[in-house]
């Protein structure tokens, strides 16, 4: 005798529980809504015709915003070094010691973990704030280990990693980027090998080498590696516990991006 399919009921509350699971407990929706559309455009036709006046009035003079002046860019250094490390647990202890992957040198990096050929590689910008000798210790390793339990992963088939060694509050990764730290990153990509790659962070894309799109979600896998990594690029764990919406905006695109892997 086999067993029922089950009811739509059933399949509902199963839906629901994978939902809460995942952390999500509302609905919110990206689309906009123009509440202040009637407003606007009255202030706006107003507005219009004192800044034509304006225009006539300062004839002769440039505009107020001068143009910024091109930012130096940073040199860039060979910080793999003549002698790259070849296995992940080469890169690990390169990792831990090398003195010029950041400004204040080796003492309190936190090392990657995981093994090779993961099925997913969840790559941050940087370690959490506590972090000591093990990435994602805190609140957010917290949310991410709910995260990939409602994904149907174990810790086992996950590699853990952050593109900086240390919590750098308010990096500018563009600039730590084009110093040569994404041939750090590209690399330590290549030796883990993960069928996958899911970047956490607003700015993480330069440090993968990437420039920043004005939708990062266009991006689809990584080309610095052969063959390209399937990639996801989400906001970082500490927007994601913050702001629901963006919360339940990744389990939407966590969906939609894994039904076309």
């Amino acid at each position: 005798m086999t067993d029922s399919a089950p009811t739509l009921a059933q399949e509902f509350e199963s839906a629901l529980d994978w939902w809460s699971a995942a952390g999500v407990d509302s609905d919110f929706t990206d689309d906009a809504t123009a509440w202040l559309l009637e407003k606007l455009e009255q202030e706006g036709s107003s507005g219009q015709s004192k800044a034509t006046a304006g225009v006539a009035a300062s004839e002769g003079i440039s505009d107020s915003k001068s143009a910024e002046p091109a930012r130096a860019q940073p040199a860039r250094l060979n910080l793999l070094g003549d002698s790259p490390p070849e296995t992940l647990s080469e890169f690990r202890e390169f990792w831990l010691t090398a003195p010029g992957l950041d400004p204040i040198g080796p003492r309190g990096r936190v090392s990657p973990r995981g093994d090779a050929n993961a099925k997913l590689m969840v790559l941050a910008v940087e370690p959490e704030e506590g972090d000591r000798d093990r990435l994602f210790t805190g609140p957010q390793g917290q949310l991410l280990a709910r995260m990939l339990n409602a994904m149907g992963l174990t810790e086992d088939e996950v590699y853990f990693a952050s593109a900086l060694p240390r919590p750098t509050p308010m990096a500018d990764t563009a600039s730590i980027a084009a110093a040569g730290m994404d041939a750090i990153t590209a690399h330590h990509i290549k030796l883990a090998a993960p069928k996958s790659v899911l970047a956490l962070g607003g700015n993480i894309l330069p440090l993968i080498g990437h420039e920043l799109p004005k939708d990062p979600s266009s991006l689809r896998e990584i080309n610095l590696v052969n063959p390209p990594t399937p990639l996801l690029v989400s906001e970082g764990l500490d927007s994601l516990m913050t702001m629901p919406r963006l919360k339940a905006r990744f389990w939407r695109r966590w969906i939609e991006w894994s039904a076309k892997r």
